[in-house]
């Protein structure tokens, strides 16, 4: 049973203006089920490389925007304005926003939205605000290599690739703090979802787009670095029965194309670009391509082609995989 209060918990001034604002009405269950979180450390698992390009505004300026685009929306769709108002313009920061949106999103019948709520919130905000960092990165790269996103709050409310992402980020942190069953749990939750399966020990960088994002599956021990870009039906697997570090080592900058399977301790080297539909089973240098299956580099092993752009920005799949493959149309 539910009862439906008045928004009095989260005051924020710069909505009292809002005539949105004073409709806005919060229905979450009445019931205690509040599970009590314990103290969580920082993060041991940060991936060091090169600090990234600096950003074109602050975090906060991030949020302003998603807020104004919010509202944008509300002009152009009244019908959305509840949705809207309870998903962003109620929320006085991003982290009760994300908090909110994904326990909506991954709550059951089982798993009430004030359980995972408060539990999300507790993780955002006990980590030093590294997650939330990492998730403005991950914005602003849907926003800059997507050009199907057509704005920030298109990709908080709707994408399901940063969304996935997001909940990793939190169902990691519970693994690394010895929390596993937690961890077990927000991973089988997103995978039923968003269809997307990372196993929450799997360390992932900042600036993140799963694109499409549907059936993308990472191993346990699994890295993946910074900037890097991945397409849907992507796997970073193992390749057998064996325990302890088993899973691809993927480097910065990469992109990796659509169906491609990744298998084993392998490394993926920094802005390297892996063709759709390639099977790799073997170390890929850095700024090189590989493509087919099993994958082989372009230009050769002795002589590869070296690329000068980074492959995750620019979204290039088909530099150069022409000029390789002797199949005519």
């Amino acid at each position: 049973m539910a009862a439906c209060l008045p928004l009095s918990g989260d005051p924020n001034p710069s909505i009292s203006s809002d005539p949105h604002h004073k409709m806005v009405k919060f229905c979450r269950p009445t019931f205690s089920d509040h599970i009590s979180s314990i103290p969580i450390s920082p993060n041991p698992h940060k991936i060091q490389d090169s600090p990234p390009p600096p950003p074109p505004c602050s975090d906060s300026d991030v949020w302003l925007k998603i807020r104004e685009e919010a509202r944008s929306d509300v002009e152009d769709e009244p019908i959305l304005s509840n949705y809207y108002i309870s998903s962003i313009l109620s929320h006085s920061s991003m982290d009760r926003a994300l908090a909110n949106h994904l326990s909506i999103k991954l709550c059951s019948s089982s798993l009430p939205s004030t359980t995972l709520f408060e539990l999300f919130l507790d993780v955002l905000r006990d980590d030093g605000g590294e997650i939330l960092r990492c998730g403005v990165r991950d914005l602003r790269a849907v926003k800059e290599r997507d050009p199907a996103c057509i704005s920030y709050v298109q990709c908080f409310l709707n994408y399901k690739g940063f969304l996935a992402v997001q909940s990793h980020r939190i169902a990691h942190k519970l693994w690394s703090d010895g929390r596993k069953v937690l961890a077990m749990l927000i991973q089988n939750r997103v995978s039923e979802t968003f269809a997307v399966d990372i196993h929450p020990g799997a360390v992932i960088g900042c600036g993140i787009l799963l694109d499409h994002a549907t059936g993308v599956v990472v191993g346990e021990t699994a890295v993946i670095g910074n900037d890097v870009s991945i397409l849907h039906h992507v796997t970073l697997g193992g390749t057998g029965k064996d325990s302890g570090d088993r899973h691809p080592k993927i480097g910065n900058g990469v992109l990796i194309g659509a169906g491609t399977c990744i298998l084993g301790n392998i490394k993926i080297g920094d802005r390297a670009k892996i063709g759709a539909g390639s099977v790799v089973l073997k170390d890929v240098p850095p700024r090189t391509t590989a493509v087919g299956n099993p994958a082989r580099l372009v230009g050769g092993k002795s002589n590869p082609i070296k690329l000068d752009k980074t492959p995750s920005f620019t979204m290039d799949h088909i530099s150069h995989i022409n000029e390789w493959s002797d199949y005519v149309i």
